[in-house]
């Protein structure tokens, strides 16, 4: 049997709708047109109606493409991440379309709880915290090639049984894959600050995910994210306790966590360290 390869991503995106021909929509350089003109010169009727409503479906169009958190800038897989992908992926990778029920228990063979981890990089930290605490399932959810068969090899050589990897956008599987109050935990380290102003919508943590996280995690479970940008800490801090319908700080009001114990050291935490950048963790309990 023919093994799937790694599928690509799918990209959220309605096509514009195709403009109305020009004999509909046409007006001459005294305002005249194919059909009925008005005195201003544009249009009525119909077909001028029909333009309109087209426009705005074309604009509708462009608003309604999302906003991602990620950038596909990727470099060659090695030859084992590639091996990896051939022979790992059918056994611990998840292929999932938008719409489709992930069956957490199916997936893994038990019913234990699950941490699903957003975009872990290159999966050596997630490994590692899987191979500290076997009692609960993990779900990796990352975009970039390189990293997911990283994490692939690192499964193979800890001989995991307790991990699973997805390729996809994670807000999408969080909103659209996974049942209410599925999962035990989400964890967040470490995402792109996207430091300029005019990239700070491009921010992962923002409003619009925060019901969704609310939504996943099921009551007393939690929600930890770590970040060496400060500016994006503080904003991370005062955004989830303003969600205090949700969620409540482990560590008090207005405070970060201690880097709990279970949760390693980075390759991006021991690069902010050396830059001086201090690491903030959030610790945030839900509701």
């Amino acid at each position: 049997m023919a093994v799937r390869y790694w599928p690509e991503m799918e990209v959220m995106h309605r096509p514009a709708a195709a403009s109305p021909p020009s004999s509909q929509v046409e007006v001459g350089s005294r305002g005249r047109t194919a059909g009925r003109t008005t005195s201003q010169g544009m249009e009525s009727g119909p077909r001028a109606r029909e333009g309109i409503e087209t426009a705005k479906g074309a604009a509708a169009s462009v608003r309604l493409r999302p906003v991602r958190s990620f950038v596909l800038r990727e470099g060659r897989l090695t030859a084992g991440q590639g091996r990896a992908f051939h022979q790992l992926w059918p056994q611990f990778g998840l292929d999932w379309g938008p719409g489709t029920a992930i069956e957490l228990d199916r997936l893994f063979g038990n019913p234990r709880p699950v941490v699903l981890e957003i975009g872990f990089g290159n999966g050596e930290s997630l490994a590692e915290m899987a191979e500290r605490d076997p009692g609960r399932n993990w779900l990796g959810v990352e975009v970039h090639r390189p990293g997911i068969g990283h994490l692939l090899l690192e499964i193979e050589r800890r001989a995991l049984r307790n991990l699973r990897v997805m390729r996809r956008d994670a807000t999408e599987v969080l909103a659209e894959g996974i049942a209410p109050a599925a999962l035990d935990a989400v964890q967040l380290f470490f995402p792109d600050p996207w430091p300029k102003r005019r990239h700070h919508k491009r921010r992962l943590l923002n409003p619009h995910l925060l019901p969704i996280l609310g939504r996943a995690i099921r009551p007393g479970g939690t929600f930890h994210a770590a970040t060496d940008w400060e500016p994006y800490a503080q904003e991370m801090l005062e955004m989830l306790e303003a969600a205090s319908d949700l969620f409540d700080n482990a560590a008090g009001q207005g405070r970060f966590a201690p880097r709990p114990a279970l949760r390693p050291l980075t390759k991006f935490e021991r690069r902010g360290e050396r830059l001086g950048h201090r690491v903030r963790d959030l610790v945030f309990r839900r509701r």
